[in-house]
């Protein structure tokens, strides 16, 4: 656990396995995790409209408090998952599979319903 997280901040603990690849790959990796920030950040941010602009306590509390989790989530996920996917590359191993993007679009339609639910309630 603690080799994982010492990667994502150790750009040299990344570096000291296997051999550099193509820039390029390494580039489109970072775009992605860049990419995945987006969404983290797009999450965070509908939380704070959630809190400051939907009727009803408690359920805009759990609305607001579930799209900061899961921001955050996302957050720690693409870090995750760039140092992976850049260890992988180095080695010449298969980038590394991941369900987070389906269970991603499951969360997010659920609450999709849940704020449509609640702003028509």
């Amino acid at each position: 656990m603690w080799v994982m997280i010492r990667r994502w901040f150790d750009p040299t603990e990344v570096r000291s396995e296997g051999t550099t690849p193509d820039y390029r790959f390494s580039l489109a990796n970072e775009r992605t995790f860049l990419a995945w920030l987006r969404t983290a950040l797009a999450l965070v941010g509908g939380g704070l409209a959630v809190a400051q602009f939907l009727p009803g306590h408690r359920l805009r509390l759990v609305i607001a408090v579930s799209l900061f989790a899961l921001g955050g989530l996302v957050a720690l996920r693409a870090v995750d998952h760039w140092s992976r996917s850049e260890r992988a590359m180095r080695l010449g191993e298969a980038l590394p599979p991941s369900r987070f993007p389906a269970i991603l679009a499951l969360v997010i339609t659920l609450g999709a319903a849940a704020l449509l639910i609640a702003t028509l309630a």
